[in-house]
């Protein structure tokens, strides 16, 4: 999608993957069998991946340099937002109704999102040029993949988002059993959260204009490690402030990536496929290990996170 960015318009191609999106959720909420709603959830993730690379794309396109790191910390900002709102939402929802009528809700509010998103958003007035071919956007990769520090970033977002999803996946397994059983509207209420991480990235998207993204990073590093060591605690104010410190430090930290085309198709796939493999791999270790067991090896891949930021040069910009 990265590389489809440059060819067609990107207001265009995000409008088209936003209505793919809420169609196949609403797929999946009607879906009869367990396997339609997986294929169906699989396709909406390959729709999704349209939207925040070609965004990216098309800040870096847009809007002035010295505004460029506040710009990509309001975009993430609305992610942040969205990833709150839809699983608060579907908590409540889901205990009130039932899962299939949130999901459904929620698709609603995705496609009337999009009609409201092609009106709103203006027409690039920087439009890529380049030709496509599939020579090239290798030749792209393979150059984004060589640079030393790039490489260092996509290695840490996928160890980054691998630990913050983790906790997140698994959380709700925790508290809803003993001595904690929270239903499911009220576990949803922890993602209320993403409010820090709202707030942290945009003050990290102006800071890393004025700072640089090395120091960002680790300062999201260290913060992230402050909120899993929280949550070991069990009192439930010290698991929520732990959760809310860790939500603020994934979000300082992700603007390390934010850059434009190639190189930001590639931090986002390393950052999404530590969701999928890392926040996956957790299930195990929280069967294994219970909870202080996950919170061991998320607190392990934040590590290589702070690593990873220690060895980018101090001046060295993101993903551009």
């Amino acid at each position: 999608m990265g590389a489809a960015s440059e060819t067609f318009s990107a207001r265009r191609l995000m409008f088209v993957c936003l209505v793919l999106a809420g169609l196949l959720n609403l797929v999946s909420a009607v879906a009869p069998r367990w396997e339609v709603m997986i294929a169906a959830r699989a396709l909406e993730g390959l729709a999704l991946g349209g939207v925040p690379g070609t965004a990216m794309a098309y800040l870096a396109g847009e809007a002035p340099p010295e505004r460029m790191g506040f710009a990509m910390g309001l975009n993430v900002s609305g992610a942040a937002f969205g990833g709150m709102m839809g699983r608060v939402a579907m908590g409540v929802l889901a205990q009130a109704a039932s899962w299939r009528w949130a999901i459904g809700a929620l698709s609603l509010v995705d496609l009337v999102a999009a009609v409201a998103f092609v009106l709103l958003l203006p027409r690039a007035r920087n439009p890529s040029t380049e030709q496509a071919s599939l020579a090239r956007h290798v030749r792209a990769w393979r150059g984004a993949l060589a640079d030393p520090g790039l490489a260092s970033l996509y290695l840490a977002a996928f160890l980054a988002m691998g630990a913050f999803v983790a906790v997140y996946n698994y959380l709700g397994f925790r508290l809803a059993t003993a001595p904690y059983n929270l239903s499911p509207a009220r576990i949803g209420l922890i993602f209320l959260a993403y409010l820090v991480g709202m707030a942290a990235s945009s003050w990290a998207g102006a800071s890393a204009d004025r700072y640089g993204r090395r120091s960002i990073l680790l300062m999201g590093a260290a913060l992230a490690l402050a909120g899993e060591a929280l949550t070991l605690a069990r009192p439930l104010p010290a698991i929520i402030a732990g959760v809310a410190i860790l939500t603020g430090g994934f979000f300082v930290g992700r603007l390390a990536g934010a850059g434009r085309s190639h190189a930001a198709s590639l931090y986002l796939l390393a950052y999404y496929g530590g969701a999928s493999l890392l926040g996956s791999a957790g299930g195990w270790v929280w069967r294994s290990g219970g909870w202080p067991g996950l919170i061991g090896a998320c607190a392990a891949a934040m590590l290589g996170v702070a690593a990873l930021g220690a060895r980018l040069a101090p001046d060295r910009p993101a993903a551009t």
